[in-house]
């Protein structure tokens, strides 16, 4: 019966592909845009990945972070003096106005790091030595600012080009792999009172401590420390999943709670599953009226009506994993290109696929149940009138 089944859906090649087009399209589109919010919501926790830390101490009212509040800078021995506490470095980041020598101005995400243990240096350096930010007026430029800061179309600044900050020269002494920011800025780094002089000035200009526990001594542990001795907020660093006292997720669901593009992305994904139920019920719906009188002589034989009711499942399931298969390549295809040319953000967590999968195919029960329903109201005899 299931061959029986199988050579019905494949006979009719028209309805054949038409179904399987409908669910390759709300498979991409579903996969597709869940994977691109996805990624922008890492963009979001991009400086909590490029500027390394077990810990992150900030003012007790800061809830994501890309919107620090300033705090002193004898935060920063308050901090070292928690005795749970291997050590603590200060951190300063803001958006940073650059000028190019030939007039035009570019906008950059400055970080200002500690200069004995270069504490939140860039996790790789691909040109240049990290100590080199030791020299006068040096910086270190990711590989994004290489092009931004180009004079030249499709040119790249490097080691040894200079620009300016805040009317201070800034000279190239390296350039770092770093992943991209949210707010499409590029990273600089320099030394923290180096970063003094190429912000405007005022009266808090620390943004956060960084820290790291003693050994033997949890990440959880010394935070609760900080949290209870210094009164300031510690966060974690760890990454999503770990609770609202990690500050990748902390940053991740102020973006979900404050900002439309939740609502965006869950418009398009639902249109994506509403296309889907609406194509394959009324393509295998209309399928299963045109093989009405096959399916009516096979019962009229005494076919059962669970044995017709199983074809049918058999014709909307093999449509759904051929669109699913489909459908998921051309997602992995458009995620190598967008991994590859860093734009759009594309991240797939392992649970996207299965749970699209387990989508699709309640769409295909839901078309075949529609088949179903006329199947088993069909008499037999029917097939002989007329």
């Amino acid at each position: 019966m299931i061959r029986i089944a199988l050579k019905m859906l494949l006979g009719d090649s028209a309805k054949f592909c038409m179904l399987v087009a409908g669910l390759v399209f709300a498979t991409f589109l579903m996969a597709q845009q869940i994977s691109v919010f996805c990624g922008l919501m890492l963009w979001t926790t991009s400086t909590l990945k490029n500027v390394p830390a077990p810990l992150w101490v900030v003012e007790s009212r800061v809830e994501q972070i890309n919107e620090t509040i300033p705090i002193l800078d004898t935060d920063v021995a308050r901090v070292r003096s928690v005795d749970s506490v291997a050590w603590a470095a200060p951190f300063f980041s803001s958006l940073i106005r650059v000028r190019l020598p030939d007039g035009h101005f570019k906008i950059v995400l400055l970080v200002g790091i500690e200069t004995t243990s270069f504490a939140g240096a860039p996790a790789r350096l691909l040109e240049g030595r990290i100590e080199d930010l030791r020299l006068p007026n040096a910086v270190i430029i990711d590989q994004l600012a290489q092009q931004r800061l180009s004079q030249t179309k499709g040119g790249k600044v490097q080691i040894g080009d200079v620009f300016e900050m805040n009317d201070h020269e800034a000279r190239v002494v390296g350039i770092a792999q770093t992943v991209e920011s949210f707010t499409g800025a590029p990273f600089i780094w320099t030394t923290y009172e180096r970063s003094m002089q190429y912000s405007p000035m005022q009266r808090k200009m620390l943004s956060a401590v960084m820290a790291a526990p003693r050994p033997g001594i949890s990440d959880a542990q010394c935070a609760a420390d900080i949290t209870k001795e210094t009164g300031l907020r510690a966060f974690l660093n760890r990454g999503y999943g770990n609770g609202a006292n990690d500050f990748n997720e902390a940053t991740m669901w102020w973006y979900v709670r404050n900002t439309g593009i939740p609502f965006s992305f869950g418009v398009t994904v639902a249109i994506g599953l509403i296309v889907g139920i609406a194509i394959s019920c009324q393509t295998f719906y209309s399928f299963v009226l045109d093989h009405l009188r096959y399916l009516g002589a096979l019962k009229a034989m005494g076919t059962s009506n669970f044995k017709l009711c199983l074809m049918l499942v058999c014709q909307s399931f093999t449509v759904g994993i051929i669109g699913y298969g489909i459908g998921m390549f051309f997602t992995a295809r458009f995620g190598f290109n967008a991994l590859k040319y860093g734009k759009p953000p594309f991240h797939m967590p392992e649970m996207i696929p299965p749970a699209v999968l387990g989508v699709i195919l309640l769409i295909c029960l839901l078309a075949s149940l529609l088949g179903i329903w006329r199947v088993a109201r069909l008499e037999p005899a029917a097939v002989f009138r007329g």
